[in-house]
């Protein structure tokens, strides 16, 4: 504060004084500010007078980011917008609002929750009303007793408990050596990846795909929940009559039918990527061998562990097959070293 008051006086001072002694002065000045911005000094101590001053000269003065070199000019102007919003903060301070609620009224509205479990806010707002409490049902239902509720179920507890009624069913295309298109229907169950049908056709017509879908499920063991996509090929379904509850996927969204489509591109990258198909019994034939090789042999990655779907079943027979020192059983011995049905160039 003190530099600030000098620099006032010297400019009064400076106002008596001759037009040739104040431009010498100012050439002294000009100088100095000169070296001082030459040898630039590790770091300036500015106080806030300093601060104050120089954003009142911004203010009134037009030319003072020319005279300006200690600081930046937009170092200047983020003293001015820091101090808007400090003079904003003490404007807009908090003032005398809503008076508070008595600590008497408070223990009533408890009490009364409390001792009456099934009254809500306004039963106990009317209450108090009764009593001659003046008082708002927003602040009876702010100081109202907290129940703790039975936690509901998470998504993930939603799914799992759902996954064993859904099952799924899509259509993909297999090209043979004449460039005819065969048709595979696949039913997959969610709950383990389980295969449960696999069919082949020239012509996948509404009546055939309601008979596959017949032969796939028996009648005590219809899941309740059967997805696909919207191919003309599901639109005569016998599922209402079955018992099961149609869920059509959105028009070219495959990832809402995820599980299945995962198997198709596995069963094309693992298997049909790798066979000419001549018929369609020969597609039969390559289909079923790696069914069988999915179901038994595969390790299926996407259920959190490494084995066959069959050997994830926890029983005394496989506790002591997977026990250290036990012999490799022979349905793995067989496959291990082994290539799987999509292994090598083959004609079917």
């Amino acid at each position: 504060m003190t530099s600030v008051l000098l620099s006032l006086f010297l400019t009064l001072r400076g106002s008596a004084r001759s037009r040739a002694a104040l431009q010498i002065e100012v050439l002294a000045l000009r100088h100095q500010l000169q070296v001082l911005q030459r040898t630039r000094p590790r770091r300036l101590r500015l106080a806030h007078a300093d601060r104050w001053l120089w954003v009142w000269l911004s203010r009134i003065w037009t030319g003072w980011q020319t005279a300006l070199v200690i600081v930046q000019p937009e170092t200047v102007i983020a003293w001015h917008r820091q101090g808007f919003r400090l003079f904003w903060t003490w404007k807009s301070r908090r003032r005398v609002g809503r008076p508070t609620v008595p600590h008497e009224i408070r223990t009533l509205i408890r009490t009364m929750s409390a001792a009456n479990p099934l009254w809500g806010a306004p039963r106990i707002h009317g209450e108090l009303l009764k009593l001659g409490v003046e008082i708002s049902q927003a602040s009876v239902a702010k100081y109202m007793v907290r129940r703790r509720q039975p936690p509901s179920q998470t998504w993930r507890s939603f799914l799992s408990n759902h996954i064993g009624q859904i099952v799924a069913a899509d259509f993909f295309v297999v090209p043979t050596a004449t460039y005819r298109l065969l048709y595979v229907l696949i039913v997959l169950a969610h709950d383990r990846r389980r295969i449960l049908h696999v069919a082949v056709t020239d012509h996948p017509t509404a009546a055939w795909t309601a008979q596959q879908v017949r032969d796939a499920f028996p009648w005590d063991q219809t899941p309740r929940f059967l997805l696909h996509d919207r191919a003309h090929a599901f639109d005569d379904l016998t599922a209402t009559a079955m018992g099961m509850h149609e869920v059509r996927t959105a028009p070219r969204s495959p990832w809402q039918n995820a599980y299945v489509e995962r198997f198709i591109g596995s069963v094309r990258r693992e298997c049909l990527d790798h066979v000419i198909v001549v018929n369609a019994a020969g597609l039969r034939r390559v289909l079923n061998a790696y069914v069988e090789y999915y179901t038994t042999a595969r390790t299926h990655l996407a259920q959190g562990c490494t084995r066959a779907p069959p050997s994830r079943v926890t029983n005394r027979r496989a506790r002591r097959r997977d026990s250290p020192g036990r012999r490799t059983p022979p349905s793995i011995r067989t496959t291990r070293g082994v290539k799987s049905p999509a292994g090598g160039q083959s004609t079917s």
